[in-house]
């Protein structure tokens, strides 16, 4: 398996998990703190592309700023991607990526599927 990038909250015990079970699979890996080096709107799309879903699927419903400022409208996909980069605490985590193909590593295992 070619070296990973996993885009990483530390403060988020799924994410931490999911840096936990790389390491103790002897798996090469860069961590990108996303909260320190935000997406650009080029890298977010490029990610969404690589997990296969529709960027409002990335998007962490139960976050106080959805709550507060995007619940319940119906945005295009354009504006959830433009969300994202203005509130990353919006996007879901951990995504692990593995060259052309991504997981939100949720449950833990679906890193497995990048293989």
């Amino acid at each position: 398996m070619e070296k990973l990038i996993v885009y990483h909250n530390p403060r988020c015990s799924k994410s931490r998990t999911a840096v936990q079970y790389l390491q103790e699979k002897g798996v090469d890996f860069d961590i990108v703190e996303y909260l320190k080096t935000p997406l650009t709107k080029d890298e977010l799309k490029e990610l969404i592309e690589k997990l296969n879903i529709k960027p409002e699927e990335l998007i962490r419903k139960n976050e106080s700023i959805y709550k507060e400022l995007f619940k319940g409208k119906n945005l295009s996909d354009d504006e959830w991607v433009e969300a994202m980069v203005k509130y990353p605490k919006l996007i879901e985590r951990p995504i692990v990526v593995a060259k052309d193909k991504a997981v939100v590593a949720r449950p833990t295992e679906k890193i497995n599927d990048l293989k």
